[in-house]
């Protein structure tokens, strides 16, 4: 039996003057009460209460543990609170996977910001296109952009983001801008190898329409199409957080606004539910309201 419960049943048997009222009191029965006051005179090894059909007191060795009891049962409710408070304040280490293109142009500073404002965590961000087994890695968290998570994985939806398709103002001057979505299948498309490295999918006036695409260069790193594109070397798809600063800019030139590429989601992946570190659960929430939704 637990030895803090049963120094609560005894004050409050003193509290109240008698073991049915503090039973009543702490919701329990009359003999689980019974039991307890027992349990704290074995752990005193001395009778602690002087118990008649008309009145309870205590004896001697009750008055002296009386107050050992109210600072037994204050301090375990200090350390609740110690423990709450712990709780609240996120700190630790984080291990975090993401892809390149995501880190580079999005995460970074996302991750940056919570940092200053929990300055007891740590965050090692490992960059990682392609799988990362988690449990061999000793990863938290995992960011996956993709609409195609392993089954069985545990994800959280954290946004989604829109891709656009880019040239440069060099190449749409040797090659002509394309006047229509198919006309892509003739031009050079640089491609990423997880995600179009065949097919490019686009919704036109309702309806999904997939075009073949082909072209001199692909990799398997995707900041790095940023890079070819920007070069003038073919037309490529890109995030809107890879693709933005340098379409505003004039540095790319957008294809095809009028119609919409099928947003990708921003998952979360990680190993349980269970037993979160508050640093993760806070990071999670954090992102889940920076991301575009």
């Amino acid at each position: 039996m637990d030895r803090l419960t049963a120094a609560k049943v005894f004050l409050e048997t003193v509290a109240r003057g008698s073991i049915s009222a503090a039973a009543t009191h702490l919701g329990m029965s009359r003999a689980m009460a019974t039991r307890y006051i027992g349990l704290m005179e074995e752990w005193a090894e001395i009778r602690l209460l002087h118990r008649t059909t008309r009145k309870l007191s205590l004896t001697a060795a009750g008055e002296q543990l009386l107050p050992l009891c109210k600072e037994l049962v204050a301090l375990s409710t200090d350390v609740k609170v110690l423990g709450s408070q712990a709780e609240s304040a996120p700190k630790g280490l984080l291990r975090v996977t993401a892809p390149s293109i995501f880190a580079e142009y999005c995460l970074t500073d996302l991750l940056m910001e919570f940092l200053q404002l929990y300055p007891a965590v740590a965050i090692d961000l490992q960059i990682a296109d392609g799988m990362t087994n988690l449990a061999q890695e000793g990863i938290d968290l995992a960011i996956r952009v993709t609409d195609n998570l392993d089954p069985g994985v545990i994800a959280k939806k954290l946004g989604e983001v829109d891709s656009f398709i880019c040239a440069s103002p060099a190449y749409l001057q040797r090659h002509g801008v394309p006047g229509d979505v198919r006309d892509l299948a003739v031009h050079n498309c640089l491609t990423y190898a997880y995600y179009g490295r065949s097919l490019w999918h686009f919704i036109v006036d309702g309806e999904n329409v997939s075009v073949p695409v082909t072209g001199s260069f692909s990799t398997n790193e995707a900041s790095i199409i940023v890079r070819a594109a920007l070069s003038g070397t073919g037309v490529s798809m890109l995030p809107h957080f890879a693709a933005g600063q340098a379409i505003k800019e004039g540095r790319l030139i957008r294809l095809f606004p009028e119609y919409r590429i099928k947003p990708i989601g921003i998952h979360a992946v990680y190993l349980s539910r269970q037993r979160m570190p508050n640093a993760l659960k806070t990071l999670l929430d954090f992102l889940s309201t920076r991301l575009p939704g």
